[in-house]
């Protein structure tokens, strides 16, 4: 079998690794416009800031592809011809496959804002992003960044790692509004103020204004306000990366379009991470994930196909973490910014530092936990996503609280103190006291 794989992002990688396991005969190629080599793309801000170096970005030594029979090439897909089964190169030349992953990721999104075509003007998704800002952030003193999701946090970090004055235009109420509700938002707030960040809510960029050279200076916001800027950051999310294959007649919406085996409209063409969209997600679940988890679950999906072993793509209960500079943040499960009819939010935080926990639940007598956030306090993901399958009552999760706790030793712990409060707010679900090992042992 001949496998080529356009892209060699977490998907891609995934899918090869997973295939060299089921069928060690097969001949596998990685193609990538973006670097010869597998990045971690969440390991880029750290490079910028200079925790890691340039080849620190790289999961794999260079030795292993070659070990793994894994090979590279590194050149831009011009065409793909589904018909003869071939992938055109800007080489020149045309690899033939048998089978075909189209793993293309996304592509950071525009408004079509005035000047955002300026030098300066950027957003982060890749290395060659990165190895840009490096550029253009050299003698930067004020920037601006637009949007207010994970991206718009790590480019404010970034920057202020290098002193560098940062205003950040957020169009919600709150920080990330879509998605976090108002209490975790402040503790976020918190750590912007904290840090030196200007934050304007309730803010749209409306244009974006250059210098005699072509560079931007300043910003105009939805309020008439203008500011003073040498570099504007766009973080407003990213889109799929569906050119190549719209262009070669595969399906598309949003995304390309998917089924459960994640194979496209065309035979022995397949397609997932950011760049998929299922025909029929499965309930309450969204039909395009852009995660790094779900791009390697979907990439050993694809394989388990190719490689003639089909199981259906099932993510399992939804999760997420992040880290808004010094606050760490767990999702698990649905815990969406409005509380929908038939749920109980039940929510505590500490009265002087930044830690939080937030629990919904069903709301009749059984009491199944649908979701959680966590800020400042490190949960399990193994027991959590148990609880999460098996529809565990809020009672039983409390009592059993410390379990999850993932904290490093001697950190104070807060079990007790949740417990107590959760009896606070719902008499009506009595709660055995927790367990005194998840509470106060030293591991």
């Amino acid at each position: 079998m001949n496998l080529v794989i356009i892209g060699n992002g977490i998907t891609g990688v995934t899918c090869a690794l997973t295939v060299r396991q089921l069928r060690p005969d097969a001949r596998i190629t990685l193609i990538s416009e973006e670097s010869p080599y597998h990045i971690s793309r969440p390991a880029l801000m750290y490079a910028y800031m200079g925790h890691l170096r340039p080849q620190d970005l790289k999961p794999y030594g260079d030795w292993f592809w070659a070990e793994n029979r894994l090979e590279l090439v590194h050149a831009t897909v011009t065409g793909l011809d589904t018909a003869q089964q071939q992938v055109e190169l800007s080489t020149g030349l045309a690899l033939p496959y048998d089978k075909l992953l189209v793993a293309t990721g996304s592509v950071s999104r525009v408004h079509n804002w005035p000047g955002q075509d300026l030098a300066g003007v950027q957003g982060l998704y890749g290395l060659a992003d990165l190895e840009r800002m490096h550029r253009e952030t050299h003698a930067v003193h004020q920037a601006v960044v637009v949007g207010g999701g994970l991206i718009g946090i790590e480019l404010a970090e970034m920057l202020r790692s290098r002193g560098i004055a940062v205003t950040m235009l957020v169009r919600d109420a709150h920080y990330w509004g879509s998605v976090l509700p108002p209490e975790e938002a402040a503790l976020v707030n918190r750590q912007l103020q904290a840090h030196g960040v200007t934050v304007q809510y309730g803010t749209e960029l409306a244009e974006i204004i250059g210098d005699e050279a072509g560079r931007a200076r300043a910003v105009r916001t939805s309020q008439g306000e203008e500011i003073p800027c040498q570099w504007v950051g766009l973080a407003i999310g990213v889109t799929p990366n569906i050119g190549l294959a719209q262009a070669a007649g595969l399906e598309t919406d949003r995304g390309i379009l998917v089924d459960e085996q994640l194979q496209t409209s065309q035979a022995h063409v397949f397609a997932a991470g950011d760049c998929a969209q299922h025909r029929q997600p499965g309930p309450e679940e969204v039909p395009i994930e852009q995660l790094w988890y779900t791009g390697r679950q979907q990439g050993e999906t694809v394989a388990y196909a190719i490689c003639g072993q089909p199981r259906p793509y099932q993510r399992g209960p939804w999760f997420n973490s992040a880290k808004f500079f010094q606050l760490e943040y767990q999702t698990y499960g649905r815990v969406p910014a409005r509380l929908p009819a038939g749920i109980h939010s039940f929510y505590w935080q500490h009265p002087t530092e930044q830690h939080l926990l937030r629990i919904n639940f069903q709301a009749d007598a059984h009491g199944a936990v649908m979701g959680m956030n966590t800020m400042g306090i490190r949960q399990r993901h193994d027991v959590w996503d148990q609880w999460l399958r098996t529809a565990t009552p809020i009672t039983q999760v409390l009592s059993a609280l410390g379990t999850a706790n993932f904290d490093p030793e001697f950190f104070r712990r807060h079990e007790a103190a949740i417990v107590g409060e959760f009896a606070r707010q719902f008499p009506q679900y009595p709660v055995a006291p927790p367990r005194r090992k998840g509470i106060f042992s030293f591991r």
